[in-house]
């Protein structure tokens, strides 16, 4: 009897995605002791080391607790989290760590007893939860779709994500916006709107990309922008992705420090806990640039082919789920945690600007840590539930 209880136990437990995840925390263990060695200005090393580590267990505990959650249950509380996420994001606007301001330029943190929490990160997994939660009702609203329906959910989905957007515009965070841009164009490909108009809307976006990166490459361009509310903090993040090494002293020195630290790391890299190359803020946005410098090109192919097979098993559980709700909640936690390796990895390698977007899993950041672990919880609770149910149902079949 026990035996079977265990067995039915491994079957509702995705070690598929777990285990990529393990290794990667392991990674970003390892990787984040070596930037804060080599850093001068880091102090309490095995603190900030037991509090990343703490991060890891608390997500750890929301994977458990969130795979316990059914989709019933989800769905009666997506409407609350979401209309919560909002309230707080509203009170950042407000009470924002004015320090992190300073440095940063970002309105995007709170400060609670001196720690710093950052509330856009949980408000991510609400987006996705009520991006889920509106298609879902959608389609079982309109059968079948035609072309008005389909302007109809268009119109909801921005709805969700206005006051999200407007929220992050006062904070001055692109870089999240970016984020909730990919999210909610992920689940607007998958929500089953016809080609016919999502043919057009790409090809706009493909517009609006181009004409942005022609305003912000000439100066006539940039003059306009910074009329519509742009900063020169901006500009210089465009300026030394175009040439990282046009002011390696200044403005564009930690781009340049981050190709010359992962440039040295060669094939094979230099070794564990070597760091003979400076690069600011290397336990968060350019905490890939450790891992090249220290294991090489190899130890990065690693790291991109865990977070391949990470990907891979959550597109598994998505197509393996008959619960529509489910599939468009791993659709955006997808989309989520895709976009954050790519432009992490992508700005650390030249290929796209700095944005101070985390690499999942890795990043030191509780905040981060805490909603990515959360997405997996989500994704682990639909085959944990699925597997329950399936379960259940077939023992009460033989009974």
């Amino acid at each position: 009897m026990q035996k079977k209880r265990n067995y039915n136990l491994d079957n509702r437990i995705d070690y598929g995605v777990l285990l990529p995840v393990f290794i990667l925390a392991i990674i970003g263990m390892l990787s984040l002791y070596v930037a804060l060695k080599h850093d001068s200005a880091s102090h309490n090393i095995m603190k900030q080391m037991l509090s990343q580590a703490l991060w890891y267990l608390l997500g750890g505990v929301a994977v458990v607790i969130l795979m316990q959650f059914s989709s019933r249950l989800l769905w009666k509380m997506t409407p609350i989290f979401y209309g919560i996420g909002l309230l707080i994001m509203a009170a950042l606007v407000k009470f924002y760590d004015q320090n992190l301001f300073i440095q940063t330029g970002s309105k995007n943190w709170f400060n609670i007893a001196g720690q710093s929490f950052q509330p856009s990160e949980l408000m991510k997994i609400a987006f996705v939860l009520m991006l889920a939660y509106v298609v879902t009702q959608h389609n079982s609203k309109y059968k079948p779709r035609d072309m008005r329906s389909d302007f109809l959910l268009i119109g909801k989905l921005l709805l969700v994500f206005a006051p999200v957007g407007v929220l992050l515009l006062l904070q001055k965070d692109l870089g999240t916006l970016l984020v909730f841009i990919a999210i909610i164009g992920g689940v607007f490909l998958m929500s089953g709107i016809s080609w016919k108009i999502i043919v057009p809307i790409v090809l706009l976006f493909i517009v609006v990309a181009g004409g942005t990166l022609f305003l912000v490459t000439t100066t006539s361009g940039r003059e306009l922008l910074y009329k519509v509310g742009f900063h020169q903090y901006q500009f210089s993040r465009i300026d030394s992705w175009l040439d990282p090494f046009h002011d390696a002293s200044g403005v564009s020195y930690q781009q340049a420090q981050g190709l010359t630290a992962i440039g040295s790391g060669g094939m094979l890299g230099k070794g564990f806990n070597v760091s003979q190359v400076y690069v600011p803020v290397r336990e968060s946005d350019m905490i890939f640039t450790v891992i090249g410098e220290n294991f090489g090109f190899l130890g990065g192919c690693l790291v991109i082919l865990m977070y391949f097979i990470l990907i891979y098993r959550m597109i598994r559980v998505c197509f393996d789920t008959n619960n529509e709700f489910y599939a468009y909640i791993s659709t955006g936690i997808i989309m989520m945690i895709l976009f954050h390796v790519f432009e992490n990895i992508g700005a650390n390698i030249g290929l796209l600007p700095l944005t101070g977007i985390p690499l999942p899993f890795i990043s030191q950041g509780g905040s981060s840590l805490l909603s990515n672990m959360i997405g997996i919880g989500l994704i682990m609770s639909m085959r944990f539930q699925s597997e329950s149910y399936s379960h259940t149902h077939t023992r009460g079949q033989r009974a």
